[in-house]
């Protein structure tokens, strides 16, 4: 059973950064999508990044700009650089792996990590 652990999470400050990281207990060398994924309370799970093998990546609009989304291959370890964060970014993050960029994710889900951005 694969096991993903996210990683990073905390209290920020409006226009403040964090660095998310999700390791994986397996390669993800041949997982095709990689994705970061995001709860708010009282709202569904949303795909906020995802990334290819080959490195193209797409981002919901509200964090185009402003989040980055990477994979280190050989550390089986995905990131999520998260830059000007702002208070509706609050919410678990969480990551999980796809078999095609429309498929759903396949692992189950980690515990996440939480972001709060607040003053």
């Amino acid at each position: 059973q694969v096991q993903l652990v996210e990683s990073g999470g905390g209290l920020v400050q409006p226009g403040g950064s964090l660095r998310l990281s999700c390791a994986a207990s397996t390669s993800i060398f041949n997982i095709y999508v990689m994705g970061w994924y995001r709860q708010a309370p009282g709202k569904q799970r949303e795909l906020v990044a995802r990334i290819t093998s080959g490195g193209t990546s797409r981002y919901e609009d509200s964090v185009k700009g402003r989040f980055a989304i990477s994979r280190d291959n050989a550390k089986n370890t995905v990131y999520l650089q998260m830059n000007s964060l702002k208070p509706e970014d609050t919410a678990v993050y969480y990551c999980n792996g796809q078999a095609t960029t429309v498929s759903p994710p396949y692992f189950n889900w980690g515990q996440g990590t939480q972001v709060t951005v607040s003053s």
